[in-house]
Formats: structure tokens, sequence, C-alpha cells
């Protein structure tokens, strides 16, 4: 281990509940801003001039810019102190919001500037992580991140029926300068409440990137739970990316309607305390396996006409974010215990690896259904958890 990068020890006197739930409470609302556009990209890119064929591209280019600042900014929590990192991250993401809230007709490609900007600049959430992770007892870590991570995955879930709601009574701006007040609050928070971390290191960022490629070398399960992860996250981002387009297009539901329907998705939010309870009590390839198997299953429902009514599709979306989020954190906390020194690093490496798959389940989520309909979105999407499934039983027969 590189000394230059070490830090210092976590703290044996855990994390209070009101720390847990404050950190839990900001992750859930600053990682709502790369999907609030999601479930109304109908009526955002009209007014715009995009095409509907190209309307995806504004959830697609959020979460690219998302990854790209996990590479290039998450890392830096292993460099600089932490609360002054996180709190200039979350500065730039309120501009960035404002600015897509204050979009003129016609501003297209502007706008979808703006959305990679708000995506690069909403990953303090993932530097949070990290820190509770250093935070907490080793007992306790698992617990901790699972329902830090809970507050987290029910702010994506909830982004979606938020927005389509404000969308559906205001308009689609009141979301974007909506949630720019919201990250004014949680900057607030984060520089009254926050606990100060200061790596102790002597390292330069050029030193800090390169180490990233080391990391990625070094450990094996970093790099296939990445995968894993990956493709089932570009499931997730299919899913919900088409599923908005074939209510209002084919069931007929207006924006309010498909608020409530993205609502009941989030009854999937149970899955991360719950996977965070598993690994601590040694179970985390069981969880796993549940999940991969879960999660195509859910999506081939899609393919039968019970399947594909409003409530089968609602189904769908509940089993489904439930195996993502059970295996993405079951994942994250194997991937933590590789390098305690380490975790910003490891985390970027991971939840890059996440995004680029997302990323890419949304930018063809719009041509795929446009072309082939639901049944091609189910099958394509049932097939990504199906290679990570393979995957990870090749991977336990070696071991």
């Amino acid at each position: 281990m590189n000394p230059s990068l070490a830090v210092p020890q976590p703290s044996t006197a855990g994390l209070s509940r009101a720390l847990v739930t404050l950190l839990a409470f900001c992750c859930g609302a600053i990682v709502a801003n790369i999907y609030y556009a999601q479930p109304i990209v109908g009526l955002i890119a009209p007014e715009l001039g995009l095409s509907s064929e190209h309307a995806s591209l504004i959830v697609s280019l959020t979460q690219l810019g998302y990854a790209l600042g996990l590479l290039l900014l998450v890392p830096l929590a292993d460099l600089v102190e932490n609360r002054r990192l996180m709190i200039a991250t979350a500065v730039m993401a309120c501009a960035s919001l404002v600015l897509a809230g204050t979009s003129g007709n016609g501003q297209g490609a502007l706008f979808l500037g703006y959305a990679l900007l708000i995506g690069f600049s909403s990953v303090s959430v993932q530097m949070l992580i990290p820190l509770a992770a250093h935070l907490a007892p080793e007992q306790q870590r698992g617990r901790v991140v699972g329902n830090i991570m809970g507050g987290l995955l029910l702010g994506i879930l909830l982004a979606r029926p938020l927005s389509s709601l404000v969308a559906d009574h205001f308009g689609w701006r009141t979301v974007f300068i909506g949630a720019a007040g919201v990250m004014l609050a949680i900057i607030l928070l984060l520089a009254m409440t926050l606990p100060r971390r200061v790596p102790d290191h002597q390292a330069s960022y050029a030193q800090l990137m390169a180490s990233l490629v080391s990391l990625l070398r070094r450990y094996p399960l970093l790099r296939q739970r990445s995968v894993y992860q990956a493709l089932m996250f570009g499931a997730f981002s299919l899913y919900w990316t088409a599923v908005p387009m074939a209510l209002a297009g084919e069931h007929g539901l207006s924006q309010s309607q498909i608020a409530l329907f993205a609502l009941v998705g989030a009854v999937g939010a149970i899955a991360a305390p719950l996977a965070g309870r598993l690994a601590d009590a040694g179970h985390a390839r069981r969880g796993s396996l549940l999940a991969l198997l879960l999660a195509p299953l859910a999506l081939l429902l899609g393919l039968s006409a019970p399947g594909y009514t409003v409530i089968g599709l609602g189904l769908t979306g509940v089993l489904l974010d439930f195996a993502v989020q059970m295996n993405m954190v079951i994942g994250q906390r194997e991937v933590y215990a590789l390098d305690p020194a380490s975790r910003g690093r490891l985390n970027a490496l991971y939840m890059t690896s996440i995004f680029l798959g997302g990323a890419a389940g949304s930018a063809v989520a719009s041509p795929l259904y446009a072309q082939f309909g639901w049944h091609g979105v189910a099958m394509v999407g049932a097939g990504l958890p199906v290679l990570a499934l393979v995957m990870f039983l090749m991977v336990s027969r070696r071991g």
C-alpha cells in the first residue's frame, strides 16, 4: 500500500442515527438530480427542438456526465478535505440546474450541455458514501452503507414521480428550478453538520489518477462487480427511460398518473438495508445470485399480455428495482473492503462503470422502443442481467 495515500483509521464509536439519517437524505436529494428528466423527456424534447428518437439523449448525457464526474472528481476524496470538496461540487450542481431550468425554446443543444454538467456535478453523493463507510466500525459498515444507500435509492425512485407531478402542474422548467433550491439547502446542511475528513497524503492528482489503473489491475473482484452492476444498471435505465413512453403512448396515462406509477417502484428501495444486512452476515453470494436471477425474470414479464398491462409493468418495476439495488449494495460493500485507504477511488471505479452502463441503456431506449416496441425493450433489458448472471456463475465456479 502506498503510504502517501493512507487515511486515518475509522472511529470505533460508529455514526449517530441522526448523522446517518442526514447523510441518507443528502444522498437521495443529490442523486435525484440525474433522474428528474427521465419521465418528462417527452415534454422537454419538443420545446427544445429535439426529435422523439433523440429525446433519451437528455437522460443518457446526464448519466454520462455523472460517470465522468465519478472518474475525475470522486477520486479527489482521497486527496483533499472531503467537506470542502462536496460543497464545491454541490454549488456547481445548483448552478447547472438553474441554467437548465432557464433554457429557452429551441435550445436543445445547449440544454444537452447543461444535462451533461448536471450529471458531472452531482457526484458528491459518491463522496458521502465512502466517508460514511470510513467513519463506521467494521461490524456496522454494511448496515450503515445499506441505510444510506436506501436514502440514495429512494432519491432515485422518488425523483421520477416528483418530476412528473411538478411538470404536469407547473411545467418542466419548475422541476429544475426547484431542484436548484433543494441543492442550496443541501449546501447549507453539509456546511453545518458534516464532519471534516482530511486525508493524510502527499500524492499529486496525476499520481492519484494513475493509481486508478493500478487498483483496477490489482483487484479482480472490483472488475467483476463493476461489470455485473453495469449490466444490471443498463437494464434498469433502459426500463425506466422507455416505460414512460409506453405508458403515455400506448396506455394513455397522464404525467400525474405516470408519477403514481413511478412511486410504486420506490417499494424496491427496501432492498438496500436488507442487502447490507445480508452482506454483514456473510450471505453476499446468495444475495447477488437472487438479484441476478430476479432482474431478467422481472423484465420478461413484459412479453406476456398480463405483464404488459399497467399493473404488470408496475410489478416489473418493483422487482427490477429490488434486484438492482440489492446487487449494488452487496457489490459496494465488497469493493470497500478491498482497501480502506482507497475507498474513494474504488468507489469511483465501481460507480463509473455502473453509470456508463446506465448511460448506454438510456441511449438505446428511445430508438429501441420506436423500432421494436415494448417486446424489444423487454428482450434487450432481460439479456443484460442474464449476461451478468452467466459471468457470475463462471467466476463462482472457478473460485
